[in-house]
C-alpha cells in the first residue's frame, strides 16, 4: 500500500482538485450501478415470469414505489428507470475515462519538462559524473514507464471505490454472508503479499537491464567506426544477445508471476462463490431475491478485487523507474546552478579592463590532488591569450574555470576586479563564443546551425560569418547551400569544414568573448593561415582565449601562457618564451618543427 500512497502523492501534486473530483464521480458511478443492480428484483418480478421476493432487507422499498405504479405500465417505468441509470453512468463514465487520460498524459509530459527542465540547469560538474546514456534512458523509457504506472494508480482507485460501493450493498442486504465473504478475500488478499514483493523486484531488475541495454547501444553506435575497423562485430553481438536474452527472462518471470496471481484469485473467487451460495441456503435461509442479487454483486465484484491486486503489481514495477526519476530530479535540483529566474534575462557582460584568477585551485573529487593548483594569470580585455602545455596540463580545467563550468575549490575568478558570482554566471555564458576542439553540429541545415545562436540573423550577416571563418566556398557548392542538411552531429562534412563551421557559428554571436579549444586542429595549412589572419582581425574587437597545440597559430599572440601538471610555469610574449632556450615552450616548439620537417 505503500507505493500506492507515494503515486497519490505525486499525481496530486500535479492534478490537485481534479483528482478527487474524478475520485467523486467514480462513487456516483458505482451508486448508480448498485441502483441498477437493486431494480433487477422489482423488475423480474414484475414480468411475471417469475416472482422473486427479496424480504424486508433490501435498501429501498420498492415496494411502495410500484404500488402507486399502475401494473399495466409498471414494468415500462423500471425498465425506463434502467435505460437512464445506465445511460447516465455511461455518460458520466465517459467523462472520467477524458479527465483520467488529461491526468495520466499531463503528468506523463510534467515529469518530461520537469525532469529535463532540472537537467538543463544542472551544473557542468554533473554531467561529468554522470554517464550520458543513463540520462537519455530516463528521459525517455523510464519516464514513460512511470506514466504506465500512473494508469494503473488510476485503474486501482476506480477498482477500489467500485468495491468499496458494492461491499456496502451487499453488507446491506445481507450482513452475515457479506462479513464471510470479505474475511475470506482478506486472507487471500494476506497470502498474495508476495507478489507485490515479487513485482517491486522485477520492477528493479527491469530498471537495470534497460539501462545497461541502453548504455551499450549508445556506446556502440558512438563507436561504431571503432568496432568495424577492428573487427569486433562477434564480441558486441554476443553482448547484444546477452543482455536482451536477460531482458526476455524478465518479461517472461513477470508474465508468469502475473498470470499465476491472476489464476489464484480467479480459482478462489469460483470455490468462494460457491461456498457462500451453499451457506447462504443451508444455514443463512436466505431469500430467493436477497440471495440473486448477492450472486449478482459478487460475481462482478471478484473480478475487480483481482484487478486491484493486478494494478498493485503494476505499481509496484513501475515504482522503480519513478523513483528514479525523481531522484534524477533532486539530484539536479541540487546541482543547480542559477536560483533566480531573473538571471536569463540579465545582458551580457562586457570585460572592460581584464578577467583575473586569483590563487585559484580546483580538483574534480574532493579528495583528489589539484588539478588545478594556485593559478594566478591576467588576461587582458580585447587581447587574444594563448594557453599552452602538454597533454593533461590544465589547459581544457582553466578554460572550463573561465567559462564558469566549473568553480574553484579556493581562490575566486574576477571580472574587472569584481568576483564572479551564481547571479553573473548567465551575463558571463551570454558574452562568450565556445568553438572546441570535436566540434558539435544538430542534425539540420547548416543555416538553422548557425541560426540556433543569433535566431534574428540575416542571410547576409550568416554569409559574413561563413566567410570570416572561411567556410562560405565549401558552403555554396553543397547541393542545397545553407539548406544542407548535414547529418548527425555533421557527420556529411570532414572534421575541418565541421571546425569552420562552428567557428561561424561563434562569431554570428558577436560575442565579447572569444574562447578557441584547438579550433584550428582540423585545418589544412592554407585554411588554418586564414583563420590565424581572420583572429588577428578580431584583435582589438574581442578578448580572444585560446588553447592551441599547433604553436604556428598563436605566433601573434598578446600573451602566452604555458602550463604543467597544473601549474602555470611560464608566461609571456611568444618571441620571449621562443628564445629562452632552456624554457618547456622553447621545447615544444622544436619538437613541432623537426615533426613537420
Amino acid at each position: 500500500m505503500s507505493h500506492v500512497l507515494y503515486f497519490l502523492k505525486q499525481i496530486h501534486s500535479y492534478a490537485g482538485n481534479i483528482l478527487y473530483l474524478n475520485l467523486m464521480a467514480m462513487v456516483l458511478i458505482s451508486l448508480l450501478d448498485g441502483v441498477g443492480i437493486l431494480l433487477l428484483i422489482p423488475m423480474i418480478s414484475m414480468s411475471g415470469i417469475v416472482n422473486i421476493d427479496a424480504g424486508n432487507s433490501l435498501p429501498f422499498d420498492f415496494s411502495g414505489f410500484l404500488q402507486d405504479i399502475p401494473n399495466t405500465i409498471g414494468l415500462s417505468v423500471i425498465l425506463a428507470i434502467y435505460v437512464l441509470i445506465v445511460i447516465g453512468q455511461n455518460l458520466i463514465q465517459r467523462n472520467i475515462t477524458i479527465r483520467n487520460t488529461n491526468i495520466q498524459h499531463g503528468f506523463f509530459r510534467y515529469l518530461r519538462i520537469e525532469t529535463y527542465e532540472a537537467l538543463l540547469h544542472a551544473k557542468w560538474d554533473f554531467f561529468i559524473k554522470h554517464r550520458k546514456s543513463d540520462l537519455i534512458n530516463l528521459l525517455t523509457v523510464e519516464i514513460a514507464r512511470s506514466s504506465a504506472g500512473t494508469h494503473s494508480f488510476l485503474q486501482f482507485m476506480s477498482s477500489l471505490i467500485f468495491t468499496f460501493i458494492q461491499v456496502g450493498l451487499a453488507f446491506l442486504l445481507s450482513p452475515n454472508i457479506t462479513v464471510f465473504v470479505l474475511l475470506c478475500g482478506l486472507v487471500l488478499i494476506f497470502f498474495n503479499r508476495k507478489f507485490l514483493k515479487k513485482s517491486f523486484a522485477l520492477g528493479n531488475k527491469n530498471y537495470t537491464l534497460g539501462k545497461e541495454y541502453l548504455a551499450g547501444v549508445t556506446d556502440q553506435i558512438n563507436g561504431i567506426k571503432d568496432i568495424k575497423s577492428n573487427t569486433l562485430e562477434d564480441s558486441r553481438m554476443d553482448w547484444f544477445r546477452k543482455v536482451t536474452k536477460g531482458m526476455l527472462d524478465e518479461q517472461i518471470e513477470y508474465s508468469k508471476m502475473k498470470t499465476t496471481s491472476q489464476m489464484y484469485y480467479k480459482i478462489a473467487s469460483a470455490v468462494l462463490i460457491a461456498v457462500f451460495i451453499y451457506l447462504a441456503v443451508n444455514i443463512f435461509h436466505a431469500q430467493g431475491g436477497q440471495l440473486m442479487l448477492i450472486i449478482i454483486i459478487f460475481s462482478r465484484l471478484w473480478p475487480r478485487v483481482a484487478g486491484i491486486q493486478s494494478s498493485m503489481e503494476q505499481i509496484a514495477t513501475t515504482l522503480p523507474s519513478f523513483k528514479a526519476v525523481k531522484k534524477l530530479q533532486d539530484e539536479c535540483r541540487e546541482a543547480r546552478e542559477f536560483t533566480l529566474s531573473e538571471d536569463l534575462e540579465s545582458q551580457p557582460v562586457q570585460v572592460l579592463q581584464e578577467i583575473e584568477c586569483r590563487n585559484v585551485c580546483f580538483s574534480y573529487q574532493q579528495n583528489d590532488s589539484y588539478a588545478l593548483g594556485n593559478i594566478n594569470i591576467v588576461i587582458p580585455a580585447n587581447k587574444m591569450t594563448a594557453f599552452v602545455g602538454r597533454s593533461g596540463a590544465g589547459k581544457s580545467t582553466l578554460i572550463d574555470l573561465l567559462m564558469g563550468l566549473n568553480k574553484p575549490q579556493k581562490g575566486e575568478l574576477l571580472i574587472d576586479g569584481t568576483p564572479l558570482t551564481n547571479e553573473k554566471l548567465i551575463a558571463l555564458r551570454k558574452a562568450i563564443s565556445y568553438v572546441p576542439q570535436d566540434p558539435f553540429l544538430f542534425n539540420t541545415t547548416i543555416k538553422e546551425n548557425l541560426k540556433i545562436v543569433a535566431p534574428e540573423a540575416s542571410e547576409e550577416q550568416i554569409w559574413e560569418a561563413l566567410n570570416f571563418s572561411s567556410a562560405a566556398e565549401f558552403v555554396r557548392k553543397l547541393p542545397n547551400g545553407l539548406d544542407t542538411l548535414i547529418g548527425d552531429r555533421g557527420i556529411r562534412l570532414s572534421g575541418g569544414e565541421r571546425q569552420r563551421i562552428v567557428l561561424a557559428r561563434a562569431i554570428l554571436r558577436n560575442p565579447s568573448i572569444l574562447v578557441l579549444d584547438e579550433a584550428t586542429s582540423a585545418l589544412d595549412t592554407e585554411n588554418e593561415a586564414k583563420i590565424q589572419q581572420a583572429i588577428d582581425r578580431l584583435k582589438g574587437r574581442m578578448t580572444i582565449v585560446v588553447i592551441a597545440h599547433r604553436l604556428s597559430t598563436i605566433r601573434n599572440a598578446d600573451q602566452v601562457v604555458v602550463l604543467d601538471n597544473g601549474s602555470i610555469i611560464q608566461k609571456g610574449e611568444f618571441g620571449q618564451l621562443a628564445d629562452d632556450k632552456r624554457s618547456m615552450f622553447r621545447e615544444l616548439l622544436s619538437h613541432q618543427i623537426k615533426v613537420t620537417l
